[in-house]
């Protein structure tokens, strides 16, 4: 096969093309558990890289860049986070970082937290607050009613608890 029209840089940097990590238009509020996740990202990534970066092989390369660019995105977070200290939050209303306990019209209890973008974890009970459910609770008080749009379906759900931890 003729190598006259590859280029051998083209070669070396072969599927090592890695997008950026796009960054939320929104306020970057975060928890002060938010933020200490972040500054564990940050402390976690730059051990890799300087490990990864003994290594000379593509796939290092390729995990290099990875790392690079997750770092990046990092760092972007925790230069913009406006962290918001739950103590000074309102306890009669679900603000930003309220821990939320709701129930459904059919009785289900369900406790749900409001946190920033990158904290998220619906596995944890975490939600954005740009997310429609936090959308709904913002605001609410204690036996309030909010409806949930979702795309299943929209619910109704009860306030009855709202408290604030670190």
């Amino acid at each position: 096969m003729s190598r006259a029209f590859v280029k051998e840089n083209d070669l070396e940097h072969a599927g090592i093309d890695i997008p950026e990590k796009p960054i939320s238009p929104h306020p970057n509020y975060v928890t002060p558990t938010g933020l200490t996740e972040l500054n564990q990202s940050i402390a976690i990534l730059e051990k890799e890289l300087n490990f990864i970066k003994q290594k000379d092989d593509p796939s290092s390369k390729q995990k290099k860049f990875r790392i690079e660019r997750d770092l990046r995105y990092l760092f972007a977070r925790l230069k913009s986070a406006i962290l918001i200290d739950p103590k000074n939050q309102s306890p009669d209303q679900v603000l930003f970082a309220a821990n939320v306990k709701v129930e459904s019209i059919n009785g289900k209890i369900i406790t749900f937290k409001i946190v920033g973008e990158d904290e998220a974890n619906i596995t944890l009970g975490k939600i954005s607050y740009m997310s429609p459910l936090a959308q709904a609770l913002i605001g609410a008080r204690i036996g309030d009613e909010v409806d949930w749009i979702k795309p299943s379906g929209n619910e109704t759900l009860i306030i009855n608890a709202i408290s604030y931890s670190s």
